[in-house]
């Protein structure tokens, strides 16, 4: 009887928590409704199965309970019994498959008006392309894959020109019209999923695979990876704005095309000595770094991140933060760099600067640091020299303090969390396996026994 009982209360439960759980789908965003029918006709099947065995269960645990004196009646096979579970079975079975079929042909089948860009996927970020204005998008090919042609432009194709490159994980659609995204893989197996639209496509190397939607809700939803795909697969995340035609015209027009890309030229070292006097004041004339002024070595670092950084600082990603004292100090003179050209006048100079090694301040254990630093060298390289690639800056030879600073800031939210950081929050995750400021000193110690 108490088997029984247990039954009956596992089906209640079961049936009240499906119905009154606050865990369900997210509010749907795209024209894939259908999805969320054939998940609910398994939902009642599945459920109704479900209901249907478990009260028989407790209603046979009660009728042919143990009785005293009584003995069991035997019948080796029942051939109307079978006939009719087998026929009730086919029409369940039928039942979840047949509707996803007809979602099947509809999902592969892209409507004739819809726009088409491309999704790139690298470990571990997100990259978009879109078509310039003669609406072709042009040829690529791994071979011309690198840090100046992250997506693989063929430089000979007429039709690539003025391609539109997103080099950030944030893509931004129009609301209302089909799109078709092309998905390419750099490297290895990745997935294209944004759980509102309900529709997802994995990323295959070496083919073109693709997936389409109508997005019909405004707003801003989590652009996720949902093949296990590394190391950060978990930090492997973008993001997709919704929005109107304009603001999304307005959004495209904001990135550079890949003749421009092509065409950018490096900076004047002369132009920029003048302007790193402001710099020098605090890191150094030679860009090596000064602890009292909490100003960290920039020589020897990536010209693409320090780029990146004074760009953070001008548009107030970095510096910020109430907590970010130092932050604080490095916006205005960020801000003293006029233009783009200012920039990389400056990190011209920059790169004409000595490359000596950073001293040694931090007081953790090597040996402890090197078992954590194998997650960190999957971005940053084994040798912590930096990957443009993965978006990492160098390591190794950098001054340790301030990388302290920055993984204490990461893990307390004072970086990484500004909705313009693109690549901020994917560190914060990173840094978060470094449970405590002990774990933190170790693996920077082991970073400065790097060669």
């Amino acid at each position: 009887m108490v088997v029984a009982i247990v039954l009956v209360l596992l089906v209640v439960g079961s049936v009240l928590f499906h119905f009154l759980s606050p865990w369900y789908f997210t509010p749907i965003a795209s024209n894939w409704s259908a999805m969320d029918d054939t998940i609910s006709i398994t939902f009642w099947v599945t459920g109704f199965v479900f209901v249907a065995i478990n009260l028989f269960m407790a209603y046979a645990v009660i009728r042919y309970r143990y009785r005293k004196g009584k003995r069991a009646q035997y019948e080796p096979e029942n051939k109307k019994l079978e006939w009719w579970l087998t026929g009730v079975t086919t029409v369940g079975v039928a039942a979840m498959l047949a509707p996803g079929l007809f979602v099947w042909a509809k999902f592969v089948e892209v409507p004739a008006n819809a726009a088409v860009f491309e999704a790139v996927g690298k470990q571990w970020n997100w990259g978009f392309r879109f078509p310039g204005k003669d609406g072709v998008m042009g040829t690529v090919d791994a071979r011309h894959v690198s840090d100046k042609n992250p997506f693989g432009m063929n430089p000979d194709d007429p039709n690539g020109q003025d391609d539109i490159l997103v080099s950030s994980p944030e893509l931004h659609l129009p609301v209302g019209k089909p799109v078709k995204a092309l998905l390419r893989s750099i490297d290895v197996l990745h997935n294209f999923a944004v759980p509102q639209f309900r529709a997802k496509m994995d990323l295959v190397p070496g083919l073109v695979t693709y997936i389409w939607f109508t997005p019909t809700r405004a707003g801003k939803f989590d652009l996720l990876c949902n093949e296990l795909c590394g190391t950060g697969h978990f930090a492997m995340r973008g993001s997709v704005v919704v929005e109107e035609e304009a603001a999304f015209q307005a959004w495209l027009s904001s990135h550079p095309t890949f003749a421009q890309t092509s065409a950018q030229r490096a900076g004047d070292a002369a132009a920029g000595k003048l302007l790193f006097t402001v710099c020098a004041g605090c890191h150094g004339m030679q860009a090596e770094g000064n602890p009292a002024l909490n100003a960290p070595k920039l020589s020897g670092q990536g010209d693409w991140y320090l780029k990146r950084q004074l760009k953070y600082f001008k548009s107030g990603a970095r510096g910020t933060h109430e907590k970010d004292v130092f932050g604080k100090m490095m916006a205005p003179m960020a801000a003293t760099l006029s233009d783009d050209a200012a920039i990389d006048n400056v990190i011209a100079y920059i790169k004409t600067q000595p490359d000596n090694p950073a001293p040694a301040t931090t007081k953790g254990k090597a040996k402890n640091g090197r078992g954590p630093y194998v997650t960190c060298g999957t971005c940053h390289g084994a040798d912590g020299r930096g990957l443009q690639a993965t978006n990492a800056p160098r390591l190794k030879g950098m001054s340790d303090w301030y990388m302290l600073t920055q993984l204490k800031n990461f893990k307390r939210g004072i970086r990484g969390a500004h909705p313009k950081d693109m690549y901020g929050p994917q560190m914060a995750l990173m840094a978060d396996i470094l449970s405590d400021d002990q774990a933190a000193d170790d693996v920077v110690a082991y970073i400065n026994t790097l060669r």
